[in-house]
């Protein structure tokens, strides 16, 4: 079993095409909550990935190892990639990212850290690392989550990163909330400009 990522929440290891993936024990938390703590987002993790069509696929669960297995996916990472595609590949692929982001939010998904790192492109894109993922049909929530990944797309593919961003929001439009979310979204935007402007006053 090899490790090939060590995180603040969980260790991954892979081991014979199979991804394991362990949540690790916090020794600032009082044990018994660091227990329920654990194993309630082992639990959420492992239900969330399996109502989504494009993510690994679980082998198996356990909330008293606190470990989730499931299938490795031998594709590129996107963040190491995408810079270097062509612009035909990176329109596709931002359409692609738009609707499944659509599909998860339809299902009343929030990832939680929709980042190019959390992609991988082999056949089709698919979303690893539901850590920090969660169900809630909040229009604030999902509007949230567009606007983390809009902000990564400014910070690590910063050249044309509107256009790609835009071409997202197109593949988006199949979200049945759309227009309500889009409409969030500014809103968020604009609070995060306001804070911005204070704390540079």
């Amino acid at each position: 079993m090899k490790l090939i990522k060590q995180g603040a929440e969980a260790n991954i290891y892979l081991d014979n095409n199979v991804i394991i993936k362990q949540r690790i024990s916090k020794n600032y938390r009082i044990k018994e909550i660091d227990k329920v703590i654990r194993k309630f987002r082992t639990r959420r993790e492992a239900k969330v990935i399996e109502k989504i069509e494009n993510a690994p696929k679980i082998i198996k669960f356990s909330d008293k190892d606190m470990t989730i297995e499931m299938e490795y996916i031998d594709g590129k990472v996107l963040s190491q990639i995408f810079d270097g595609l062509n612009d035909k590949e990176k329109q596709a692929i931002c359409m692609s990212i738009g609707e499944n982001i659509a599909e998860l939010h339809n299902k009343d998904i929030i990832h939680g850290d929709l980042t190019t790192a959390n992609m991988i492109l082999k056949d089709k894109i698919y979303f690893i690392d539901f850590g920090l993922s969660f169900f809630s049909n909040k229009i604030e929530d999902k509007a949230v989550d567009i606007h983390l990944l809009k902000e990564v797309l400014k910070s690590k593919h910063y050249n044309n990163y509107e256009k790609y961003f835009d071409l997202i929001l197109k593949g988006y439009k199949i979200s049945k909330d759309y227009n309500e979310i889009i409409s969030r979204l500014k809103k968020v935007e604009s609070r995060g400009r306001y804070k911005k402007k204070n704390l540079n006053n």
